[in-house]
């Protein structure tokens, strides 16, 4: 049952998010479920070597503020999932520039931090990558909060949606505001 699986898929990811301590072993981990799972946005019999990333580094590690700015932001994603309406939590005053963390308004809610910089295209996906979508299970490794208003992030966990791997898949992506105007190589590199 199909909906179980994804059920599955997404619990596999909470705990990945919870397991190895060091980003190797999370990676190795990541390329495992990626190669095994059914839910994979790998498709299925298409010749899968893992994930490709830039080297681990303490460059794009930060404790940042996070100021007050409410706002809001609808994306169409094109598919069955229609229009989603994101809340601005706040804007991180990074090293790298401005960012803003999202709140996903639909049922349960969650983070969303979408991050596009001038490797988006030439080195990773052209849309943009996450550092986390809590709604999927994401918690606590590129985006852990330490208070009402400081947060620690880690871009080596930056990620690739789903459709960086499948045509398939329909996402949101980053919006304009959330484009760095400078690179950031840490994360996962472009899939194809």
């Amino acid at each position: 049952m199909q909906a179980l699986e994804l059920a599955d898929f997404r619990a596999a990811v909470a705990r990945l998010y919870l397991g190895p301590a060091d980003l190797a072993g999370f990676r190795a981990a990541r390329d495992d479920l990626f190669a095994t799972h059914p839910q994979s946005a790998i498709p299925r019999g298409r010749p899968f070597d893992g994930l490709k990333y830039y080297p681990p580094t303490d460059e794009y590690v930060a404790e940042v503020p996070l100021r007050d700015a409410p706002g809001h932001l609808s994306i169409d994603t094109g598919g069955e999932d229609g229009v989603c309406r994101y809340e601005r939590v706040g804007i991180l005053g990074t090293p790298w520039g401005e960012l803003s963390l999202w709140w996903l308004s639909a049922y349960g809610g969650g983070l969303f931090l979408p991050v596009r910089d001038t490797t988006s295209g030439p080195e990773t996906y052209g849309g943009g990558r996450y550092l986390t979508d809590t709604v999927k299970g994401t918690h606590g490794r590129g985006v852990e909060i330490l208070g009402p208003s400081r947060v620690r992030l880690d871009f080596n966990y930056l990620y690739n949606p789903s459709c960086a791997y499948d045509d398939e898949w329909l996402c949101p992506l980053a919006p304009p505001e959330n484009t760095l105007a400078q690179p950031i190589r840490a994360g996962e590199l472009k899939y194809h």
